[in-house]
């Protein structure tokens, strides 16, 4: 192995070292992308679907729907802000997109959500069950967790480099991809959705749902 490959390998390693960070909950997080980048990349997403969504009239304006989805996000807002105070300066919004279909709600980083009618239709929650969809969706935005997957995706293609740099070989690229999609993507995706179940718990609770 060569110095130049040696050095490319170690530079990895400092950089995955250094990049760590914490969660709301205490968890570790490997974090090579700040959350700020992640919010700038989020609202660039969020302003493109929504527009998109208006071209093809799918942003639902039934005024009590909108209301309802309005009041409980705000408590859970209310809630997420004491917990993490500076995301008081976050674009917080959320929109209904008619999707008699899509059952799902989602909020990207900076607090930006959509929640489709199949998920208010279909399932026909309560608010107290509404109030722990959106509370779990806002959870993963508290936790950083768009940052969190965007740094994994950069750790796992400069651990494929690394490999393939080391071995001079393309089977060992496509091996160290497999192995890192399984290894370091699957697991933390489910942590994250523990910990967004947890932290969604919490904020349900303190906004006063059951």
């Amino acid at each position: 192995m060569t110095t130049t490959k040696r050095i490319l390998i170690f530079a990895t390693l400092l950089l995955v070292i250094a990049a760590c960070a914490t969660s709301p909950t205490g968890r570790r997080q490997l974090m090579l992308v700040s959350e700020e980048s992640s919010i700038a990349s989020s609202k660039e997403a969020y302003v493109a679907t929504v527009s998109e969504l208006n071209e093809e009239g799918k942003i639902e304006d039934d005024a009590a729907i909108n209301h309802r989805v309005q009041t409980i996000t705000g408590r859970l807002i209310t809630e997420a802000i004491k917990m993490r105070p500076e995301t008081a300066d976050w674009e917080w919004s959320v929109v209904v997109v008619d999707d008699p279909e899509m059952v799902n709600a989602w909020c990207m980083a900076g607090g930006r959500m959509a929640l489709y009618t199949g998920l208010l239709e279909q399932v026909q929650p309560t608010d107290d069950e509404l109030a722990q969809v959106m509370g779990h969706e806002i959870s993963h935005a508290l936790a950083a967790h768009t940052a969190e997957k965007m740094s994994m995706q950069m750790a796992t293609t400069a651990g494929v480099i690394a490999v393939g740099v080391a071995t001079d070989s393309s089977t060992a690229l496509v091996g160290a991809a497999a192995t890192a999609m399984l290894v370091v993507n699957l697991p933390n995706s489910r942590s994250a959705e523990k910990e967004a179940d947890r932290i969604g718990i919490e904020l349900a609770a303190k906004a006063g749902y059951d």
